[in-house]
């Protein structure tokens, strides 16, 4: 079954290709992505990397947990689901009621 890893502390100059080049050699990588700023398009410091195989996800994890990729220390540890945001909520409009205040 696939693990997703979440990898943070990343360098600005990390990409994807350097992130699949740094994990690749404990396993089968379904996918390596930094994830980047929507207007900027600048790396927000971090990304996820998903194995095909939760062993080598597993060795991912002991061998590059607190080791230096681009000159920063990494955090390598499971991805954590993030609740789902479903757009409900949001600000309330004018709430007032009752008399104009002058």
């Amino acid at each position: 079954m696939a693990k997703k890893l979440f990898v943070g502390s990343l360098s600005w100059d990390t990409n994807d290709s350097k992130l699949l080049q740094a994990f690749s050699r404990f396993g089968e990588i379904t996918e390596a992505k930094v994830i980047t700023d929507r207007d900027s398009g600048r790396s927000r410091g971090f990304g996820f990397v998903t194995f095909e195989d939760d062993e080598a996800a597993d060795r991912a994890i002991a061998a590059l947990n607190g080791t230096d990729l681009d000159g920063r220390t990494i955090k390598v540890n499971v991805a954590q689901e993030r609740p789902r945001r479903d757009g409900a909520g949001g600000g309330g409009g004018n709430r007032g009621g009752g008399r104009d205040r002058w």
